[in-house]
């Protein structure tokens, strides 16, 4: 089993990150603020204007450390990253099957029934925990809606029904997150899913979040010498990094949702970290945004149950579990994907 393996965020603007012997260092103003030994890190993540020497480049790609770089506010950008490893065969099975409709639409339906059940999830636990403060009535609803729709998915469905289930699916879900909202309600008001910019607190919560998700689910696809880019729910697209989108729906809910809601709800994100432009999209300021990552990190570093392995792992190793798992399947070692499923 792969070693879990930290990010390194780096969010100080116009930091250096440079190779000293085997370690990764970062200057600020020419001041060494950080010594990392590279083998105790799984990828770097770059925010703003944050540069780095090509010998560090060259270096971490040596080692299978994958460098992303993104605006200061999370926006995706580029990555860098060292040789695809794996076996050809495996990303030559990946590629018959993504041709094949059929069975693209049996992979898209497990990626989208982990996503489903765990929205079903997050919904069931909040009302377990705090049915009292809630509009009871509405969750519940939302819960056997989502309940019929992994009924439907059961089925044998065509890839374009999936889509449909899924995305009926997510305007359930969103329907009601804004009740789980129970604290600074003035602040963090849920209306709708928006995105590209995000137009409210809590949206830009999420969309900064799902950008640390497809980087950690990125960086587990290439670890097992998956090609990011090829999906099945998600079809190919010039940029656009398919299988990471496929592999991320079911941590969504699980990690990125519980998250933002738990620092809205226990106060550690307030109204006043985050920023609205002339334009109208809002952004967060440092000081949020390093409370965001500080928890993401945290929370990968808890240990869980895996469903299908039936042992103690964990999240953040989560992404290279289910990376394995679905190489395996491609392979035919396994029947088909196991999604992971939050109990």
């Amino acid at each position: 089993m792969k070693k879990h393996l930290n990010t390194l965020f780096v969010t100080t603007q116009g930091a250096y990150l440079a190779k000293e012997g085997e370690t990764v260092v970062v200057k600020v103003n020419q001041e060494v603020r950080l010594r990392v030994p590279v083998h105790t890190i799984g990828g770097i993540v770059c925010f703003g204007n944050v540069s780095c020497s090509p010998f560090l480049m060259g270096f971490c790609g040596e080692n299978g450390v994958g460098i992303s770089f993104l605006t200061e506010y999370g926006r995706f950008l580029a990555r860098v990253q060292g040789p695809v490893s794996g076996n050809v065969l495996l990303r030559r099975e990946q590629y018959r099957h993504a041709d094949d409709l059929e069975y693209s639409a049996q992979m898209a339906k497990g990626f989208v029934i982990g996503k489903v059940a765990n929205c079903r999830t997050v919904l069931q636990r909040v009302l377990r925990d705090h049915a009292e403060k809630l509009e009871e009535d509405a969750l519940r609803r939302s819960v056997d809606d989502l309940n019929r729709s992994l009924q439907s998915l059961e089925l044998n469905q065509s890839l374009d029904c999936v889509r449909g289930l899924e995305g009926d699916a997510a305007h359930t879900y969103f329907s009601v997150f804004d009740h789980l909202i129970v604290a600074q309600k003035e602040g963090f008001n849920f209306q709708e899913r928006n995105r590209r910019p995000p137009l409210d607190n809590v949206n830009c919560l999420l969309s900064f979040l799902y950008s640390l998700l497809m980087h950690d689910c990125r960086s587990a696809l290439e670890s097992v010498g998956l090609d990011p880019a090829v999906g099945f729910l998600h079809r190919d697209r010039p940029g656009r990094p398919s299988l990471a989108l496929d592999l991320m729906e079911e941590f969504r809910p699980f990690l990125a949702d519980r998250l933002a809601l738990s620092l809205i709800n226990l106060r550690q994100v307030q109204d006043k970290g985050f920023n609205k432009t002339e334009a109208g999209a809002v952004m967060m300021n440092d000081e949020t945004r390093k409370t965001l990552l500080v928890a993401y990190q945290e929370r990968k570093q808890e240990e869980i149950q895996h469903p299908f392995l039936d042992e103690k792992v964990t999240i953040g190793l989560l992404f290279h579990v289910q990376a394995l798992l679905l190489a395996r399947c491609l392979r035919g070692d396994l029947d088909g994907y196991p999604p992971f499923i939050w109990k």
